[in-house]
């Protein structure tokens, strides 16, 4: 119940205005998102890659509605890849777009904009020595994400997936995405969603989950298990040693400012660990997806509320 308010919360304009009046240095809001700007996205992946670990970074900003801002989101993109080859970071540092953000909601042709927005960022991705993901969202977007999947990937197959465990397609995606190559974040999902079209409860969701990723480590894809859940992370190392999986053949995905000291655990054991770290001015529908996803939070968040320090 608590989750569902939380993400009705976040489409709230009056609450928005009065939380991010917080600077983004403040408690909970540095705790999961590493700056405003591209210079501070990268002292983040910095610190992180030095400890053995791997980044990829978001732009954050979703729902666009307007042209300017979509084309505007795609360079703010190319600059932090050129920052992050001049910082000598892109074989550990890769990119997370949401096409939303590059304007796949415009109406009329927001799905060929979004293409060439997504094409943009890809071509400075690859001459800069990385790769990029297309972030998942609401369910009402999926068919065209992963349409416009299908079209990047014809140039750029390299270009990673995002499946939500929560969906009840999910399953189904998993099956046809698992081929050589490809590269499938599975996550469990973080929007507020009817029960037609997704599981609602904990236990079904992390079944799911667990369904999803047998199809992915049984596939010849790239499985990227995005969870901070042990029992979650334990069973995909289970599922990676009967299917006979190497650890290069797979990674965990853990987001910014959650269970670090798991984060470098799982790196010290020989695992991939890939960071998800957001940054930008418009974090707060991130944030509290974030609270969302682990109402406890909500304490600490209402210190920093109050406090505004």
């Amino acid at each position: 119940m608590l989750r569902r308010v939380l993400l009705g919360v976040s489409r709230s304009p009056q609450i928005k205005n009065a939380v991010s009046s917080l600077p983004v240095s403040s408690g909970i809001v540095a705790r999961f998102v590493a700056g405003e700007t591209a210079p501070e996205a990268v002292l983040a992946t910095e610190k992180l890659v030095s400890n053995g670990l791997n980044v990829t970074l978001d732009h954050l900003g979703e729902d666009t509605t307007d042209l300017a801002t979509a084309s505007a989101t795609a360079d703010a993109y190319v600059e932090l890849l050129k920052q992050l080859a001049a910082a000598g970071l892109t074989q550990h540092a890769e990119v997370s777009v949401k096409l939303s953000a590059v304007g796949q909601a415009l109406p009329g042709d927001g799905e060929k904009i979004a293409l060439e927005n997504a094409r943009t960022i890809c071509l400075a991705a690859r001459n800069a020595g990385t790769t990029v993901t297309l972030d998942m969202e609401d369910h009402t977007t999926t068919d065209s994400t992963l349409g416009i999947l299908h079209e990047l990937r014809k140039d750029f197959p390299e270009t990673g997936a995002v499946l939500q465990a929560y969906l009840r397609r999910t399953e189904a995606d998993c099956v046809d995405l698992a081929y050589a190559g490809s590269r499938v974040r599975l996550c469990k999902g973080a929007y507020k969603e009817p029960e037609s079209v997704a599981f609602q409860n904990k236990q079904a969701v992390d079944k799911a989950y667990v369904r999803a990723m047998k199809v992915l480590m049984n596939g010849d894809g790239y499985p990227m298990i995005a969870s901070h859940d042990p029992r979650l992370i334990a069973i995909a190392g289970s599922l990676a040693a009967r299917a006979n999986r190497s650890r290069d053949s797979f990674e965990y995905q853990m987001l910014y400012g959650i269970r670090p000291e798991e984060q470098l655990r799982l790196a010290r054991e020989g695992n991939t660990v890939r960071v998800y770290i957001p940054y930008g001015a418009d974090w707060y529908g991130y944030l509290v997806r974030r609270l969302a996803e682990r109402p406890a939070n909500l304490q600490f968040f209402a210190r920093s509320l109050i406090s505004k320090k």
